[in-house]
């Protein structure tokens, strides 16, 4: 009885990565799908999402033990993620450099970049801040990071925040996501793909995309929600009190912590929607299921992967502020938009950064 029990365990896991494989990694005529091979990628889906729903040990109105759903989650390391993620980018400098400058081209277009008067506003208005506050005191390296911390938390890599930009910005967004996870996806199948083949087939489930996205969007509310609580406890002194700020520190800890769990699942499914004939609540299904048990891991994923882009940003862009000060003394270079255009640029391989660390951890949970 043990023994046709372990065979058939056996089969069912053999059944089920195969599953996983067709899932992502696409055949030799995956170029142009066809509705034969839609039709097959959706069949063997439902039939992984029927097999993880009769695994998935969470049921109503009865407690769900760790041990149950606890899953071993065999990927690599931290570190070698961050550098296999950039070695991946590198390795294919052909793509992605094309990739990026075209996506620059796109946003400054139909978005814009900051303008060269308003980013030497922010220089004057620290000049002025560090003369009167500091005595002058503050040197040209502090100087460089606070305008690259000013210039990139208060919105200024766009240069108009229109609606009409924002939704352009959202859909170069979505063109970049869907793009890379394309050429990522054939590259890691051995198969020969050029930019001109993502361009023009990555965009097939660009409103699958957008729906999850959407979803996405709407797990974000308790943060718009935390953002305006905390506007107006700052307007009324609410905080002033000691008791009342640790209340709000606990609500404002509780909110993000529910929209992490939310978006966990979501980010994971905005690349599997990707695939071929999926549509976007089969894969948010399918990506729930995925994360079951590893939410926690994934998290302290992001946190290193905002660690990594904030370090980046400071080793390239600091140089490049630095040598944009020096540059300035000269009176024929005033007009230059030299920071901004290397924000935008900065901004896009971002994008591509990090749609390749996701991607790269996707495929190594469907393998796990």
């Amino acid at each position: 009885m043990e023994k046709k029990d372990s065979e058939k365990s056996q089969r069912g896991e053999s059944r089920r990565q195969k599953v996983r494989d067709s899932l992502d990694v696409p055949s030799s005529a995956s170029r142009s799908v066809a509705p034969s091979s839609s039709r097959f990628i959706r069949a063997v889906t439902f039939q992984w999402i029927r097999g993880l729903n009769k695994q998935n040990p969470h049921k109503s109105f009865k407690r769900s033990y760790r041990e149950d759903y606890a899953r071993d989650t065999n990927v690599p390391g931290m570190m070698y993620h961050i550098l296999y993620s950039f070695r991946m980018i590198f390795k294919n400098w052909k793509l992605f450099v094309p990739l990026v400058i075209i996506v620059v081209v796109l946003n400054v277009v139909f978005v814009g970049i900051i303008s060269e008067s308003n980013y030497k506003r922010f220089q004057e208005i620290f000049d002025q801040t560090n003369a009167e506050v500091a005595g002058g005191e503050v040197g040209t390296v502090a100087k460089a990071g606070l305008l690259l911390v000013s210039t990139v938390t208060t919105g200024g890599l766009s240069g108009d925040s229109g609606e009409a930009s924002i939704v352009f910005g959202i859909l170069i967004f979505l063109i970049i996501w869907l793009t890379t996870i394309f050429l990522l996806r054939h590259i890691m199948a051995k198969h020969k793909v050029t930019l001109r083949d993502g361009f023009y087939n990555a965009m097939t489930p660009l409103l699958s995309t957008f729906v999850v996205f959407v979803v996405a969007v709407i797990q974000c509310v308790p943060i718009f929600v935390l953002i305006i609580f905390y506007s107006a406890a700052v307007q009324t002194d609410f905080l002033a009190t000691p008791f009342y700020a640790l209340l709000f520190l606990v609500f404002a800890g509780l909110m993000i912590l529910l929209s992490a769990y939310l978006l966990s699942s979501s980010l994971i499914a905005l690349i599997a929607v990707s695939a071929p004939g999926l549509y976007p609540l089969r894969a948010l299904g399918i990506a729930s299921e995925l994360m079951m048990g590893r939410r926690v891991k994934f998290i302290l994923r992001l946190v290193a992967l905002m660690l990594t882009i904030i370090v980046m940003w400071v080793v390239i862009m600091m140089p490049l502020i630095l040598f944009d000060l020096w540059m300035k003394q000269f009176e024929w270079t005033t007009g230059i938009p030299f920071i901004p255009i290397c924000a935008t640029f900065m901004s896009c391989f971002t994008s591509v950064y990090i749609t390749t660390y996701l991607y790269l951890y996707y495929r190594w949970l469907l393998k796990a």
